[in-house]
């Protein structure tokens, strides 16, 4: 039940599986030449199953949905409007899911955090909708999903021919 929940709560705020999984792919395809999307897509949901990423995503999402509504204290509210670059309370949540997954996670998340690409980037873009938290949370997740993927590939290049 909490699975489809969270993916409900996704797909509300703009973020489909597959967009997720594109980012996976990405990550990985230079490492793993056999990957499919199918095998992104998968290390995605089998990500999304896990009850604390479940919890992180419930918790971040809350947060923008309240910041749009004007609902938090001050100076909380005047933060998340302006997307604050000291404020790291979002990247902090988002590493409690890469750390699921070790220092791949961890390094792959960095990486996500000042690329932003996919639709990392067009959450970041997407004013005047609030996303101080899903931005990161994507991110979050698709480092974990990548790095899973990692830890699953005995054959993997030391060296990917193609990022």
């Amino acid at each position: 039940m909490s699975y489809e929940i969270v993916e409900a709560m996704l797909a509300r705020r703009g973020v489909q599986i597959d967009a997720i999984a594109e980012i996976v792919y990405r990550l990985q395809k230079g490492y793993h030449p056999e990957l499919t999307m199918d095998d992104c897509v998968t290390s995605v949901k089998s990500v999304l199953q896990k009850r604390e990423v479940q919890y992180t995503l419930y918790t971040g999402i809350a947060l923008d949905e309240l910041a749009e509504k004007r609902l938090l204290p001050q100076p909380l509210q005047a933060i998340m409007e302006a997307d604050e670059s000291l404020y790291g309370v979002d990247e902090t949540l988002a590493l409690g899911i890469t750390h699921v997954y070790g220092m791949i996670g961890l390094t792959s998340f960095g990486y996500l955090d000042k690329e932003k690409i996919g639709v990392i980037h067009d959450l970041n873009e997407a004013g005047p909708a609030i996303h101080v938290f899903l931005d990161d949370l994507v991110a979050g997740l698709a480092a974990a999903a990548s790095a899973r993927i990692a830890h699953k590939n005995i054959k993997a290049k030391k060296y990917p021919s193609d990022i």
